[in-house]
């Protein structure tokens, strides 16, 4: 459908929407079941003196369930609150419902916030018990996972202050988003139109646009704003890094990344193999920017022509319905049963699919215990980057389907360690078939472009940042100050590694470690890097192999939260803690280099 004015939510047709129902049929349904949330958290604490003590089985086991019927509860609540505030963030009613959901769950969590140090206090032969008995089945993934975390748990009042001071500790990363998204004015940009705000949404906007003064003009001022702010900047950044140091001290981490990867069972071996990898595979990385300054035909490539596309867009128009049945052809290798599945949940009211005023920007998959996974979309006939967004989230969402379907609630979500496989690997398999049928050059140079600058974006960038990351709090934790210079010099020397001799950087450019937002949350950019080098690996095994890793495959997207990330993958045929998974990702962008030469070189 193509779009020639942006309608009111009110004006979208019911076809376009997506129909919530498998969450509440009603609002007032959702009213109801709020007022059960506000009586739950009372009815697990019945059983704190109790659970407190030396708990029978049978006592233990109501608690937990009662425990797990509110947290069922809570999450189909607050799947249906932020889904409805997603398609109209201006509307007070949905604003409404979602503060009154945080309010009532937060209360049910500080009521229930004793429950976890109790179990965890519980000695391990109880636990061992427990987890050995048929009647706890369904939470015994749960209890594992609590006996493993139960030496770095602390007293029930440590815990209780720590998360008393949660918010509080939310204070660098807040204060970094306000003074960057909200205080920063990072002035305005000549266009043939005009002059144009510049702001964090319009950056990527203009480093994208093919007028080389353009790009140049909004980098220049983007990073001069950046500069005069930097040593704020850094005193927050530092704020950050000393938290997550201060609290792997405080519960009995080695260090914090060791702290960071715990939860999932991912080896300190994984990360550096990531990283060692991907250094010995800058060469194509290279080759890449040697192509791109001869495309762009400039004398001197800088950091400013980075983005700008390297293959103009091809003209193709695919209407909805269209990359639905093509997203089917492409996902063929998976079965009927995937693609049947996926092509009547897209067509039949998991997707809102269109813009809408007040909608929220950019695309999303949310998938739940109960109901269907949904998927937020702006959808747009006329722009290819679209297909694959729908294919990326439907891989999301099918994870989350097979996942809810074959665990109990209590162990059925998965990791983010393990959540960007499926969405990549059904871009890998789209890309492929769409590579297949290009009836053009023009075509195949346009996929080739986007799939290099997917890799390079999703790999190397963010293992850069790994890098950065492991550093600095490396640095923090021998008793070294971060200080301004200190940070730029460390990061300048990522960028020159990384980008390689044909690169010219500004005396700005190191800059760009002070503006990433995801610093703000450590050691989480790398599961991006590690999510698509298995994905690309799996969906090579899955198209050149047969009915055996096909299964293998759809055992991974069934294990929901039943395995740590690392098992769930080897199950599946890949192996994160050898290099091998990383070794393949490099080797695409290796080949895509190599076509993508023989086109444009």
């Amino acid at each position: 459908m193509k779009q020639t004015s942006i309608p009111g939510r009110a004006d979208v047709p019911a076809e376009h929407r997506w129909n919530l129902d498998s969450l509440f049929t009603s609002d007032t349904a959702w009213d109801t079941a709020l007022e059960e949330l506000s009586r739950a958290g009372n009815a697990v604490c019945e059983y704190r003196e109790a659970l407190t003590g030396t708990p029978d089985a049978e006592t233990a086991l109501a608690c937990i369930s009662r425990y797990r019927d509110a947290n069922m509860l809570s999450e189909r609540l607050g799947n249906y609150a932020f889904l409805n505030k997603s398609v109209d963030e201006g509307s007070a009613e949905a604003q409404t419902r979602v503060g009154r959901y945080m309010m009532t769950a937060s209360a049910f969590d500080a009521e229930t916030s004793w429950l976890v140090p109790a179990i965890s206090a519980l000695d391990e032969a109880t636990l061992k018990q427990w987890i050995a008995d048929p009647a706890f089945g369904e939470f015994r993934v749960w209890l594992e996972r609590l006996l493993r975390m139960k030496p770095h748990i602390l007293s029930d009042k440590e815990e209780r202050v720590l998360a008393l001071l949660t918010e509080s500790r939310q204070t660098p990363r807040n204060g970094f988003s306000v003074l960057t998204n909200v205080d920063l004015d990072f002035g305005t940009v000549e266009t043939p139109d005009g002059p144009e705000p510049l702001t964090q949404t319009t950056w990527t906007r203009f480093l994208e646009n093919p007028d080389r003064a353009i790009r140049k003009d909004a980098y220049t001022k983007f990073y001069n704003t950046f500069e005069a702010h930097q040593h704020t900047i850094t005193a927050l950044y530092t704020g950050s890094v000393q938290q997550d140091v201060a609290e792997a001290r405080i519960r009995g981490h080695k260090s914090a990344r060791a702290m960071a990867l715990f939860p999932d069972r991912v080896s300190e071996s994984v990360y550096d193999n990531l990283v060692a990898t991907v250094r010995n595979n800058l060469g194509p990385l290279h080759r890449y920017y040697t192509l791109r300054k001869k495309v762009l035909k400039v004398d001197e490539l800088r950091h400013w022509d980075v983005y700008v596309p390297l293959v103009g867009d091809v003209k193709r128009v695919t209407p909805y319905d269209e990359a639905v049945s093509l997203i089917g052809e492409a996902l063929a290798p998976l079965g009927a049963d995937y693609t049947n599945t996926l092509t009547e949940g897209l067509l039949g009211g998991w997707v809102d699919r269109y813009e809408n005023r007040g909608k929220r920007s950019g695309a999303f998959s949310s998938g739940g215990f109960t109901g269907w996974p949904y998927i937020l979309m702006n959808y747009k006939d006329d722009v290819l980057r679209d297909v694959f967004t729908l294919a990326h989230e439907g891989g999301h969402s099918m994870h989350s389907w097979y996942s809810s379907r074959n665990n109990p609630f209590m162990s059925y979500d998965y990791t983010i360690f393990e959540a960007e496989v499926a969405s990549t690997f059904n871009e890998d398999l789209l890309f492929r078939h769409l590579l297949k049928t290009a009836e053009s050059d023009s075509m195949r140079a346009y996929l080739l472009a986007n799939r290099a600058s997917d890799i390079l974006a999703t790999l190397y960038r963010q293992t850069m940042f790994a890098e950065y990351e492991k550093r600095t709090h490396e640095l923090v934790e021998e008793g070294t100050p971060l200080t301004t210079e200190l940070l730029r010099s460390e990061y300048r020397s990522l960028l020159e590694t990384y980008f390689g001799p044909e690169m010219h950087f500004e005396d700005t450019s190191d800059l760009e470690g002070l503006r990433i937002p995801h610093f703000y949350n450590a050691f989480y950019v790398y599961k991006y890097a590690t999510g698509i080098s298995a994905s690309l690996a799996l969906a090579e095994r899955v198209v050149s192999g047969g009915e055996a890793e096909r299964q293998d495959y759809f055992t991974f997207l069934k294990s929901g939260g039943s395995r740590f990330p690392i098992d769930s993958l080897r199950v599946a045929g890949v192996d994160m803690e050898s290099p091998e998974p990383v070794q393949t990702a490099c080797d695409s962008l290796a080949r895509i280099v190599d076509e993508l030469e023989g086109i444009l070189g």
